[in-house]
């Protein structure tokens, strides 16, 4: 039984290695913060995650965290895409009503060409703490 066991942890550890190569990464969980709504990386510059906040609601805090965080370069209500610059960064911020009781939020933000997680994620946090208090 032990050598069986002692078998199998190679092969986890080769499969978890495989994955961290795909991606780049490991994933990365967001949502200690936002309570219940969690959010996740889906690449090495992106968050994404979803919410029971309508469209309106979750768009208009997108809009307000992006202008106390930063100058908003593009905005698009219809399609929900804003574009801003925030810490030398280009933030982009996309709105998509999935249902009717569900919307996705997704943020990526990029510092001179280079992925800026970071940023991204705090932006998510900011945006779905504000909606959350709406």
């Amino acid at each position: 039984m032990q050598k069986k066991i002692q078998k199998k942890i190679p092969v986890y550890f080769f499969i978890m290695a495989i994955f961290i190569n795909l991606y780049g990464c490991a994933p990365l969980i967001v949502g200690a913060a936002v309570g219940a709504v969690g959010g996740y990386a889906i690449s090495k510059d992106t968050i994404q995650g979803e919410t029971d906040k309508t469209y309106d609601k979750l768009w208009g805090s997108a809009v307000r965290i992006s202008r106390i965080r930063g100058t908003i370069k593009q905005e698009d209500r219809l399609r929900g895409y804003i574009q801003l610059e925030a810490e030398a960064s280009r933030v982009y911020i996309k709105i998509i009503s999935l249902t009717s009781a569900t919307t996705r939020l997704k943020v990526s933000a990029r510092k001179y060409h280079l992925p800026n997680l970071s940023l991204a994620q705090d932006m998510f946090v900011k945006i779905m703490e504000e909606v959350a208090i709406q």
